[in-house]
């Protein structure tokens, strides 16, 4: 957990300071706090606000209709995230990048913005909290727009990250890298202006869950019962490793996936993670490789593009289809038809925290795993990697 000092710019609407005012002033009297969960798609968002949201006193969105439950899509304010690309992609358009200087921030905004979600908070509850994935590089704009707020990020492996946005996502391996980098490297210069932060890595949550429930319920100044909160398995990142090392020792792509192994491993060393420890191929191997053949794998990059690209189109052309039709279509009609085509009932993409849905499709798994060393991520960072 951390806190950091206070913002050093002033906030835009300091030329409307009556409003503001009224505002701070509202949330005090009614000790109103605003508590943002953020953090990258498939890094546990969704199951860490659904337990939060069962702290005592909190009310977070349930039922809205909306996908996810996610606020971005309950506002009218800020575009969502698949307005710039969506999840693997939002982060490289610097306008998804909100901070306190945005000319969104108007008073007309700000209380929109307030309206549109406690339509749908639980009156009564002094706690609201929210979830949005993308919110990671929001985070100033969101304290500007709410004063009284806090702000929980998580961390995960950019390797379980990235290969489970992808299979949805349709983006070459070494965007989602850098996507990873970017959008983590705008939060590390945003943080310093964050006046309540609490920071937590995936796999540490899922292994002591209890833990952090105490820790950020003391954050916001609430309880947490634990008999109230949905179980967190102890499953790791094991089958999304399994398949890492698979793909850097038998893919017929496997000279790509090394070279962008070497390529960002120093990078995400800075976070405290590892594309190549516990692999069992040899660091030396990749270190080389990043060197060495770097126009072998710029060339790999620009292949990867190519490929992913109609795929990508195709995916998106399909899922656009899927939904018009269970628009149209009774829900007898499509159950037919996905009997005819041997599918399970799809919901499309879904979150970051679905994590409780699959679990990594695993139980139980010891911290013994011959890929235990991928899940460090535990040292906290004095500061990130320059963007990328």
């Amino acid at each position: 957990m951390s806190k950091s000092s206070g913002p050093s710019e002033k906030y835009r609407l300091v030329d409307c300071p009556a409003v503001i005012d009224a505002q701070a002033q509202h949330d005090s009297k009614t000790s109103v706090k605003y508590v943002f969960v953020c953090g990258l798609e498939r890094s546990g968002t969704t199951l860490l606000a659904s337990n939060l949201a069962r702290l005592e006193n909190c009310t977070g969105f349930n039922d809205t209709g909306v996908m996810k439950d996610e606020g971005q899509y309950l506002q009218h304010v800020y575009r969502s995230d698949p307005e710039f690309g969506g999840a693997g992609r939002y982060g490289f358009d610097p306008r998804a990048h909100l901070t306190e200087a945005s000319d969104l921030l108007t008073p007309a905004n700000v209380i929109s913005l307030r309206e549109s979600w406690h339509a749908h908070w639980e009156s009564g509850k002094s706690i609201c909290l929210e979830k949005t994935p993308g919110n990671l590089i929001r985070t100033r704009f969101l304290q500007a727009a709410f004063p009284n707020s806090y702000f929980v990020v998580i961390t995960r492996h950019p390797v379980p990250v990235s290969l489970a946005t992808q299979k949805w996502s349709v983006t070459p391996l070494h965007r989602l890298f850098r996507h990873w980098l970017r959008c983590y490297g705008l939060f590390e210069q945003d943080k310093k202006h964050l006046k309540n932060l609490y920071e937590l890595t995936y796999e540490d949550y899922i292994n002591n869950p209890a833990r952090h429930h105490q820790d950020i319920a003391a954050f916001i100044g609430t309880c947490a019962r634990t008999d109230l909160m949905e179980e967190v398995d102890a499953a790791h990142n094991r089958r999304y490793f399994d398949r890492w090392v698979a793909m850097l020792s038998d893919s017929p792509w496997k000279s790509y996936y090394r070279c962008i192994a070497g390529t960002y491993e120093s990078s995400f060393a800075n976070y405290g993670y590892s594309l190549i420890d516990g692999c069992g191929l040899g660091e030396e191997m990749f270190r080389n490789v990043g060197k060495a053949a770097s126009g072998r794998g710029a060339l790999c990059c620009v292949v990867a593009d190519f490929i992913m690209f109609p795929w990508r189109i195709g995916r998106k052309a399909l899922w656009s289809l899927e939904r018009q039709l269970r628009v149209h279509l009774p829900q007898s009609t499509m159950a037919f038809i996905r009997r005819l085509l041997g599918k399970a009932p799809t919901r499309g993409p879904v979150s970051a925290g679905e994590d409780r849905g699959n679990r990594d499709s695993a139980r139980t798994r010891s911290s013994e795993h011959p890929h235990a060393r991928f899940k460090n991520g535990r040292a906290r960072r004095s500061s990130g990697p320059p963007i990328t």
